[in-house]
C-alpha cells in the first residue's frame, strides 16, 4: 500500500481505537439509531441460514450481529482495522449467546481471505473512511462467492444530515478550521448519488441498486446531544481539541441553543439521511 493510503489507515485505526469508549458508551443508542440502516443492508443480501458471511468495518458489532442470529448452520466474520471496537463486539456477540460469530482485525483494502470465501458482505458506514475504496470494492468482490451479494450504507449529503452539521457548522465558525483535502476520509466523502454504485460496477458487480433510507438520532435532550456528539463524532472531538476552554464552552452554547430551537418540546430526535447499496456477483 502506497505510504500515504498507509498513513491514513493508521490514522483510521488510532481514531477508532481512541473513540471505542464512546460507542461502548452509547452502543444501544446508537445502534438504535442506525438500525433501520442495518435491516435494509440485511434485507438486501437475502441471507441463507447456512451462509458465511463477511461484515467489513464492523465497528461494535453491527449488522454482523443480527445476520448472526438469522443463521442456523452458517456463521459471521466481523472485520475491523480497530482491535478496542472488536472487543466490544466480542462482548455484545458474548451477551447475546452467539457462538457463530468471529472477529479479526483486518484491513479491507488487503482482505486476508481466499477468492470466493463468503456468501454475502455486509459493510455499514465503511467506505467513505477506506484508504482506496475502489480497491476495498474490488478485494469484496474477490472474496464475494458467484451469485453472492455485497450490501453496503453510506451518509447521504449535508443538508439531510443535520445531526452532523448542527455541530459542525458552529465549530467551523468559531474556529475556522481550514476544509480538508478533496477526497480525504470524511462522513460525506460517499454522498453523491451512484459514488459507490459506480465503484461496485467497476469491480464487476451486476444488478446494483441504490436506496435512500431515513432515520432519526434519538438524542433526548439537547445536553443529551451535545454529549453524544463529543463521545463518539471523532470530527467534532478532534475540532473541539483545538479550541480554548473559552471557545470550547460558546460552543456548547451555541450548539445547545440550536437545538433546543429546533426542538422546544425538549424531545430530542434529529433526521438523518443514507444511501444503502447493493450489488451482486
Amino acid at each position: 500500500m502506497e505510504q500515504q493510503l498507509e498513513q491514513i489507515r493508521e490514522q483510521q485505526r488510532a481514531s477508532w481505537n481512541k473513540f471505542s469508549p464512546g460507542w461502548k458508551k452509547w452502543d444501544t443508542l446508537m445502534m438504535n439509531f442506525m438500525r433501520p440502516i442495518g435491516d435494509e443492508i440485511i434485507r438486501q443480501l437475502h441471507v441463507q441460514p447456512d451462509d458465511v458471511v463477511l461484515d467489513v468495518a464492523s465497528g461494535t458489532g453491527e449488522p454482523g450481529l443480527t445476520i448472526a442470529g438469522m443463521l442456523s448452520s452458517g456463521k459471521v466474520v466481523s472485520i475491523d482495522i480497530a482491535e478496542d471496537m472488536l472487543a466490544v463486539a466480542r462482548e455484545n456477540a458474548a451477551r447475546r449467546g452467539l457462538h457463530n460469530f468471529e472477529t479479526q482485525v483486518a484491513d479491507v483494502c488487503e482482505l486476508p481471505f481466499p477468492d470466493n470465501s463468503f456468501d454475502a458482505i455486509s459493510c455499514r458506514f465503511g467506505f467513505m473512511f477506506f484508504p482506496d475504496m475502489q480497491l476495498a470494492a474490488n478485494e469484496m468482490a474477490r472474496v464475494l462467492r458467484p451469485g453472492g451479494r455485497v450490501s453496503t450504507a453510506v451518509w447521504a449529503g449535508p443538508e439531510q444530515n443535520f445531526w452532523v452539521t448542527a455541530s459542525m457548522g458552529i465549530i467551523n465558525k468559531h474556529l475556522q478550521l481550514t476544509p480538508p483535502p478533496p477526497g480525504v476520509p470524511g462522513m460525506f466523502r460517499c454522498a453523491q448519488p451512484d459514488f459507490i454504485a459506480n465503484l461496485f460496477r467497476q469491480a464487476g458487480l451486476k444488478n446494483v441498486a441504490e436506496t435512500p433510507v431515513p432515520t432519526a438520532l434519538p438524542a433526548g435532550t439537547a445536553a443529551g446531544y451535545w454529549e453524544i456528539m463529543t463521545d463518539v463524532a471523532a470530527p467534532v472531538a478532534g475540532a473541539l481539541s483545538q479550541a480554548t476552554p473559552e471557545q470550547r464552552a460558546a460552543i456548547e452554547h451555541e450548539v445547545l441553543a440550536l437545538i433546543e430551537q429546533r426542538y422546544p418540546n425538549g424531545e430530542v430526535a434529529i433526521p438523518a439521511g443514507t444511501l444503502v447499496i447493493a450489488g451482486e456477483k
